[in-house]
C-alpha cells in the first residue's frame, strides 16, 4: 500500500491516529496521501469504513477519492461519509429534518434562485433595490451565515446596516415559510443542529473517529467551527492543504484557519510534502521565488527530481490584439510539434480578457473551449423544468412558483402577481396558499396554473422518474414554447438531456438495489455520465432525491466527448488542473495583480497566491504575456508590467521577440535585439530587465487647454474621487491619463472631457 510513496508521504499515511496538518504543495500527491491514509486506517484496524468522515470541496474530488480508495482495497465506500461540506450537511439535515426545524421535503436554493427570492422579497416589502442592491444583500446574508451569525447576532452601528439586518430577518422568515434553504443555510443549520442537540452530536462524535479534510486552506470560519464540533468527542482531524494556494477569500475562505489549526490541534505535527511530480525546475523555482514575498506563510519549498527544463518565455506586445495573435501563432507551433490541444491552456485573471483571445482563435479556425462556462443545471430552460418539478414536490416553493407561473406565457401579469403577493403577506401564507383570494380573471388564471401543478403531480405519481420528468416537460408546454423560438433547438436538446439525467440517476439506484422511498448514500450519474456524490435520507421520493442532486451537483461542462480543444479559463477556474503548456496572459499592473486588490496587503498577497497557482499549472512550458495597451470594459488601458515579473529571478526567464510580421516595440529605444533564430528568437531587454513599458511621455507632462498634467500629480474626479496620475499619452484634446484612484482602482480618462481637479503638484 505504501511502497510507492516517498518518505514524507509514508510518514503522513502511517501517522498514529492524532491531529495532524499536512502541508501539501502543488503536484505533491496529496490525493494519493489522503486516499491511502483512509485505506491504511481501515486495514490497520484503527477504524471501520463507518468511522470515516472525509470532506472535500468539489464533487469531482469526492468522486476521485472514492474511486481511488476502491482501487487500493475492497472497501464498501458507501458506508463512509465522503463528500463536500454542503453535501454532507444536506445528508445530516435530511436524516434529522424535524430536529433541524425543516419540512421533510425542503428544497435547496442555488445562487440564482436565492437571488430571485431576495428580489421578490424586496419588491414585496417596498425596499428600494437601488439603495439596497439584491446582490449586495445576498452577499451580506451569506457572509453573515458563513460567520455563524443569525440576524439577531449581527452588529448594526448605523441605519443602513440595521435595515440590512431587517431584510436578513425577513428573508429568513420567507425561507422558513416556503420550506427552502440556501447553500449557506445548509451548513449553518447543520452546525446549529449539532451544537444544540446533545444526543445527535454525541452520536456523530462517537461514530466519526477519523475526520479527513482536503483543501483545508479553503475552509471558512463556520466550516472550521463545524469540524471542531464534530471532533469534540476525541476524533482525530487529518487536515491536508496548502496556504500558498488559498485563493478564495472572496468566497469566505480564511487562510488563517491553517495556522489556527496548527496552534490549537496539530501542535507540532506538521508534515510537508514538497516533492513535486508535475513541473520542471525553472517553473518550480520561479513559483518558490514569487511566493516567498508573502508574509506569514507556514513555509515550504517545492522541488523536483526532473531537470530544470525550459526557461519561462516572456513576451510583451503593443496591444491585446497583438498579444492574442502571438499566443495563437505559438499555439499553432505547439500543435505542429505534436502536442494535443487539450494539453494547452490560456489563463487570464479577468473574464473580460477572454473575448479577444476567443475571437482570434475563432478567426484562425482553432477549436477551443471556455472552461467553467454556464453549467447544465444552470441553463434557463433546465431551471424552468426543475421549477415545475420542485412545485410538484413542494407547492409552497415561492421562488419556483414565480419562475414559471407565467412561463410559458399564460396571461398572468404583474398586477395579478402583485395582488397575489399582497394576499400572501396579509394571511402569512405561500403564494399557492393565497391563490383563492385573488379576484377576477387574474385569479382564475392563477387557479388554473395551480390546478395544472396538482394534475401533473397526480398523473406522475406512479411514473418512473425519467418518464415523470419527460411528462412534466411536455405537459408544462416547454417543448411547444421552444419550438416557436428561433434558438429553441438547443434548448429542447437540453430538456431532452434532463430526461437522460433522470434516467441515469434512476438506473444507478436500480443497479444498487435501492427501493424507491428508501434511498441511502450512493453514487449517481449526471448528464455527462460522470460519477457524482449525492446524499439523501430515508423516506425521500426519487423525485425529491433527484431535485437535491440537481441543486448540489452543478454539472460538468457539456463539451463534446473526445473533442481536442484549447482550454481557456480564469486562473481561479484552473485550480486543481494541470497542462503541458500554459499561457498566463495580461501580466500587467492593475490587471494581475488586479486593481481591486492593491488597496491592502492581504489583497495583494492573495493575488500573489493566485499567480503561484497559475505558474504551478504548467508541466513543461510556461509563457507570460502582456500588452502595453488593451481594451477592457470599453476603455483603452495603458499598462505597466506586473510587479510579479520583478519577483521572479532573471535566470528563469527567456524574453521572446515578436514573430516576423508583428510590429516591434519601442523602436526608438532599440528595445529588441536580434539574438536567436526562427520563430523563437529572443533577447533580453537592452534597457534593463524590468523597465516600465508604458508609452513614453515628456517629463513636462501634457497640456490640455490651460492645464498641465504630469505623472505623479494628484487629481480629484467628481465620481471616482481622489487619485494619482500614473501614465499619460497623446497630446492636446486627444491626451489620455491613466489614474490610480484610491477607492475604485485604475481608470483611463480622456483629459479633454474628464472633469478633473488638480489637488497636488
Amino acid at each position: 500500500m505504501i511502497d510507492k510513496l516517498n518518505p514524507p508521504q509514508q510518514q503522513a499515511v502511517t501517522l498514529e491516529p492524532r491531529h495532524a496538518l499536512v502541508l501539501a504543495g502543488a503536484g505533491s500527491g496529496k490525493t494519493r496521501v489522503l486516499t491511502t491514509r483512509i485505506a491504511w486506517l481501515i486495514q490497520s484496524g484503527y477504524t471501520s469504513p463507518l468511522g470515516i468522515l472525509a470532506v472535500t470541496f468539489t464533487n469531482k474530488a469526492s468522486r476521485e477519492m472514492m474511486a481511488r480508495i476502491s482501487a487500493i482495497m475492497p472497501i464498501d465506500t458507501r458506508a463512509m461519509w465522503v463528500g463536500t461540506f454542503h453535501g454532507l450537511c444536506n445528508r445530516l439535515l435530511r436524516a434529522h429534518f424535524r430536529d433541524a426545524g425543516l419540512p421533510q421535503s425542503f428544497q435547496i436554493l442555488d445562487s440564482a434562485d436565492q437571488l430571485a427570492s431576495i428580489k421578490r422579497l424586496l419588491k414585496a416589502n417596498g425596499v428600494d433595490d437601488e439603495k439596497y442592491p439584491p446582490r449586495d444583500i445576498q452577499r451580506f446574508i451569506n457572509g453573515s451565515k458563513e460567520e455563524g451569525l443569525r440576524p439577531g447576532d449581527v452588529e448594526a452601528h448605523d441605519s443602513f446596516r440595521r435595515r440590512m439586518v431587517e431584510i436578513y430577518a425577513l428573508y429568513e422568515a420567507q425561507c422558513q415559510r416556503e420550506g427552502v434553504v440556501d447553500f449557506a443555510e445548509l451548513l449553518l443549520r447543520a452546525y446549529e443542529l449539532l451544537s444544540r442537540n446533545e444526543p445527535i452530536r454525541t452520536h456523530y462524535q462517537r461514530r466519526f473517529r477519523h475526520i479527513l479534510v482536503d483543501e483545508f486552506q479553503d475552509t471558512n470560519v463556520l466550516q472550521y467551527r463545524w469540524l471542531r464540533l464534530l471532533a469534540g468527542g476525541g476524533a482525530a482531524i487529518f487536515a491536508v492543504g496548502d496556504d500558498d494556494q488559498s485563493i478564495y477569500a472572496f468566497r469566505g475562505a480564511n487562510v488563517g484557519n491553517m495556522a489556527d489549526f496548527e496552534r490549537e490541534y496539530a501542535q507540532g505535527t506538521v508534515i510537508r510534502l514538497e516533492q513535486n511530480y508535475r513541473s520542471f525546475g525553472h517553473i518550480l523555482d520561479a513559483a518558490n521565488a514569487l511566493i516567498s514575498h508573502n508574509d506569514g506563510r507556514l513555509g515550504k519549498n517545492l522541488w523536483t527530481e526532473q531537470d530544470a527544463g525550459e526557461q519561462i518565455r516572456v513576451v510583451e506586445l503593443q496591444t491585446d490584439q497583438l498579444e492574442s495573435q502571438w499566443i495563437v501563432d505559438e499555439i499553432r507551433a505547439l500543435v505542429s510539434e505534436g502536442r494535443d490541444r487539450h494539453e494547452i491552456a490560456v489563463l487570464y485573471r479577468s473574464n473580460a480578457q477572454s473575448r479577444v483571445i476567443e475571437h482570434t482563435l475563432f478567426s484562425s479556425g482553432i477549436a477551443y473551449k471556455v472552461y467553467g462556462g454556464l453549467r447544465f443545471f444552470e441553463r434557463q430552460e433546465v431551471k424552468h423544468a426543475l421549477a415545475y418539478l420542485r412545485l410538484m414536490a413542494n407547492i409552497n416553493d415561492d421562488t419556483s412558483w414565480m419562475r414559471v407561473v407565467n412561463f410559458p406565457p399564460r396571461g398572468i401579469g404583474a398586477r395579478t402577481l402583485e395582488q397575489l403577493g399582497d394576499q400572501a403577506r396579509t394571511y402569512d401564507t405561500s403564494l399557492a396558499g393565497a391563490v383563492a383570494r385573488v379576484p377576477g380573471k387574474g385569479g382564475s388564471n392563477l387557479a388554473q396554473f395551480s390546478m395544472m401543478i396538482g394534475r401533473l403531480a397526480e398523473e406522475s405519481r406512479n411514473l418512473p422518474l425519467p418518464e415523470l420528468v419527460e411528462h412534466v416537460i411536455d405537459q408544462a408546454g416547454l417543448i411547444a414554447h421552444y419550438r416557436q423560438d428561433r434558438e429553441g433547438a438547443d434548448r429542447i436538446e437540453n430538456l431532452n438531456e434532463l430526461v437522460n439525467a433522470a434516467a441515469a440517476f434512476a438506473a444507478e439506484a436500480d443497479m444498487l438495489g435501492l427501493p424507491s422511498g428508501d434511498v441511502v448514500a450512493r453514487q449517481v450519474s449526471d448528464p455527462a455520465d460522470a460519477q457524482s456524490m449525492i446524499e439523501v435520507s430515508e423516506g425521500m421520493t426519487p423525485l425529491a432525491a433527484f431535485l437535491s442532486h440537481a441543486s448540489l451537483e452543478a454539472g460538468d461542462n457539456q463539451a463534446q466527448a473526445g473533442e481536442d480543444a484549447i482550454q481557456l479559463m480564469t486562473v481561479h477556474a484552473a485550480k486543481g488542473l494541470e497542462f503541458d503548456a500554459v499561457f498566463i496572459t495580461g501580466m500587467e499592473e492593475c490587471l494581475f495583480p488586479h486593481e481591486n486588490s492593491m488597496l491592502e496587503q492581504a489583497g495583494l498577497e492573495e493575488e500573489r497566491r493566485l499567480m503561484y497557482v497559475a505558474i504551478t499549472r504548467a508541466r513543461e512550458r510556461l509563457y507570460l504575456t502582456m500588452a502595453q495597451s488593451r481594451m477592457l470594459h470599453g476603455q483603452t488601458r495603458y499598462s505597466m508590467r506586473s510587479r510579479f515579473l520583478g519577483e521572479v529571478p532573471e535566470d528563469h526567464l527567456k524574453w521572446i521577440t515578436p514573430r516576423q510580421g508583428l510590429p516591434r516595440m519601442l523602436p526608438s529605444e532599440s528595445r529588441w535585439n536580434s539574438a536567436g533564430s526562427g520563430s523563437d528568437a529572443f533577447a533580453r531587454p537592452s534597457t534593463g530587465r524590468l523597465a516600465p513599458a508604458a508609452p513614453r511621455t515628456p517629463s513636462s507632462g501634457v497640456m490640455v487647454g490651460s492645464q498641465q498634467y504630469r505623472i505623479g500629480q494628484g487629481v480629484r474626479h467628481p465620481r471616482f474621487g481622489d487619485g494619482t496620475i500614473i501614465g499619460l499619452t497623446g497630446s492636446g484634446l486627444d491626451a489620455q491619463a491613466q489614474i490610480q484612484f484610491r477607492e475604485v482602482g485604475q481608470k483611463t480618462l480622456a483629459l479633454g472631457v474628464a472633469k478633473l481637479e488638480v489637488i497636488a503638484g
